[in-house]
């Protein structure tokens, strides 16, 4: 037998009942597809609300040392109050153990209504810059020394009119953190066959910052993919590559994804924009309940569901637990466990197309019957049965 240890993060909030539903869920996937040859070892780690009343410990030292030595991990939404107190749970450990790219794909799943007139034409995979931009979480608040202390520097040094009561943060955006995140966006898009990568930027206003992640990442295609990818000048001029790479400003990115949905394909960016673009087209294909995704280095990767812990219906049964389920496809495809990831997939396709869904989709589907998470992941088990 064939076995796979795999570390979960329950979560805050929805985390404990869409966790108590994807679990078994993957584990029936793996059962159906590979009867006894192949099986998952499941061991818990604590972090959030949970780690917090066990061990007053928001991300506890042992949860840091088995992540230290894991490949593969899968969780939950993790709260972090606004404006003060913990930082982000979701940033440390991406930080902390270099999660560099986020790695989101979006599809549209038959039945589901949207806001948009050609849903089906929405087939993209997000690469998001995971560890510099503001994210970074370089800032200081207004008022602070040392926030005035950096202004004046700005100021009397470096000729920048501001005025010394702001808050301030710092963009920092490298060319290593660039061309390692469009390396692997093209890389993907290679190996997956895929038209086309996108670099989405706001580079002519941030011309030094991503105006530089735009040009680092052309720099990096013809560095080391230049066998397979052709820009557009080059295409103009008859190249027949595989993957076209060109580029669109970040605003006009959000205006091309709704009117010319077909025309993209991956798309590579720095971490704010990443952020706003992938939950912007999750709600054209029904939301962030359909969205997956994973934050992913050279050595870890972490599976988990994009949408927040919603503590206002935690409890109540009435999550949507398929980012996390097809999270958890994402996972089984990355192990090589492909059989068991296209039967996760199908099951929700199926269950969607029979309208038997939970309220997010209910709302949204007409003649849609809604049932709750753990029904949810009971019809999801049956449908591959």
């Amino acid at each position: 037998m064939e076995k796979k240890v795999v570390y979960f993060i329950e979560g805050d909030g929805i985390g404990a009942e869409v966790t108590a539903v994807a679990l078994p869920v993957i584990e029936a996937a793996v059962r159906k597809a590979y009867g006894e040859e192949k099986r998952l070892e499941w061991r818990e780690l604590l972090a959030g609300d949970k780690a917090y009343k066990e061990t007053g410990e928001y991300l506890p030292q042992a949860t840091l040392d088995a992540l230290k030595q894991a490949d593969l991990a899968i969780k939950g939404p993790l709260t972090t109050p606004v404006g003060a107190g913990i930082r982000s749970l979701n940033v440390t450990l991406r930080q902390t153990f270099d999660l560099y790219a986020c790695i989101r794909p979006i599809r549209y799943f038959k039945g589901v209504d949207s806001p948009v007139k050609r849903p089906e034409l929405t087939d993209m995979v997000v690469f998001r810059e995971n560890t510099e931009d503001v994210y970074a979480g370089v800032e200081w608040s207004a008022n602070s020394k040392e926030a005035v202390r950096l202004l004046e520097f700005l100021r009397d040094e470096m000729g920048a009119d501001l005025d010394l009561s702001c808050g301030v943060g710092i963009k920092p955006i490298s060319e290593k953190g660039s061309k390692r995140l469009v390396r692997r966006a093209l890389a993907f898009a290679v190996a997956e066959g895929r038209k086309s990568v996108t670099l989405v930027h706001k580079g002519n206003i941030m011309k030094f910052t991503e105006g530089a992640f735009r040009s680092w990442g052309y720099d990096l295609a013809k560095e080391e993919f230049s066998d397979a990818v052709m820009t557009a000048d080059e295409a103009k001029a008859g190249a027949k590559k595989p993957v076209l790479i060109n580029d669109v400003i970040a605003d006009a990115m959000f205006q091309q994804v709704l009117l010319y949905p077909g025309r993209y394909d991956v798309i590579a960016t720095t971490n704010l924009n990443g952020d706003y673009i992938s939950d912007a087209l999750a709600a054209q294909v029904g939301g962030l309940g359909m969205a997956p995704g994973v934050n992913m280095g050279d050595s870890l990767a972490i599976y988990e569901a994009t949408h927040g812990a919603a503590p206002d219906i935690a409890g109540q049964d009435k999550a949507n637990p398929s980012s996390l389920v097809l999270s958890g496809a994402m996972m089984l495809r990355h192990m090589g466990w492909g059989e068991a990831a296209d039967l996760m997939e199908s099951a929700v396709e199926q269950a969607i197309a029979d309208k038997k869904v939970t309220c997010d989709l209910a709302l949204q589907m007409e003649g849609a019957s809604e049932v709750g998470c753990k029904a949810f992941g009971e019809l999801l088990v049956a449908k591959m049965g």
